[in-house]
This record gives structure tokens, sequence and C-alpha cells, in this order.
């Protein structure tokens, strides 16, 4: 539930969080490291990175992560998310379905390494016509 107004400033401290976490990963096959850096309604940081595993289709990705560390610590409601990869790609398909469950209108901002902005939209706009809860009714 993304209510709460973001500023540049939590952007700059998610950025900063994503970027460190991604430096943790566990990538030795792709080489390809990823940051992901959530804010909670209440303002914590919760952040995940890939792990990877020799059978590929076993690997967290960092969103999946973040979103796991932070409903294990009681977070269920986000307001934003940045992300920080080498290349600026954004979250897989299993990731944006993972995000719509939580927060489908909470922002993304996808940035590169250095820092610079690649791009930003939301949930909704990376993951049109989802499938979620109201389908299940």
């Amino acid at each position: 539930m993304a209510t709460k107004k973001i500023t540049e400033r939590d952007w700059e401290r998610l950025i900063r969080a994503a970027r460190d976490v991604r430096k943790r990963a566990h990538a030795p096959y792709s080489k390809y490291r990823v940051g992901a850096a959530l804010l909670t309604q209440d303002g914590k940081i919760i952040t995940g990175c890939n792990v990877e595993n020799a059978s590929y289709g076993l690997t967290i990705c960092a969103e999946r992560g973040a979103i796991c560390s932070a409903v294990a610590q009681g977070h269920r409601k986000f307001v934003a998310l940045a992300l920080v990869s080498s290349s600026g790609a954004g979250p897989c398909g299993a990731c944006r379905q993972v995000l719509v469950e939580f927060a489908p209108e909470m922002p993304v901002r996808i940035v590169l390494p250095a820092g610079k902005k690649h791009r930003q939209s939301t949930v909704e706009e990376l993951l049109p016509s989802r499938f979620d809860s109201s389908a299940l009714t």
C-alpha cells in the first residue's frame, strides 16, 4: 500500500541500501549481482540480494528475497522498491507476481550501480493484466 509520499531522500536511502546489499549477492555462475531495498509503510528498509544455485531454477532473486525477509519480520505494507543491477534490468516475471501480491501501486526505481536512475514505474505498470486475489473469488 503506497500511501506514504516518497521523497528523494527516501530514494537515496533505498538506493544506497540496494547498492550495499548487491555486493553480498551470491552470483558465482552468472556474475550478475542484484540488490533490492524495500521501504515499509512504517519507514523501515528491508534488503535482499540474489542467491544463485547450480540448479538455476532454484535461484532466489533479490526482490523476492527482500519480500520474504520483510514478511518474516512482520511487514506486509510496502511503499517503494529500489533495484540495483549492472544493466538496469527490471524484475523477472516471478518477482513481479510476488510484488503485485503486496503492493501493486508501489513505485519501483531501477538504478545502475553508480547510482544513476535508469527508469521508474509502478508494480502495476510492470505487470499489466495481472493475476491477483480477485481471480480467486
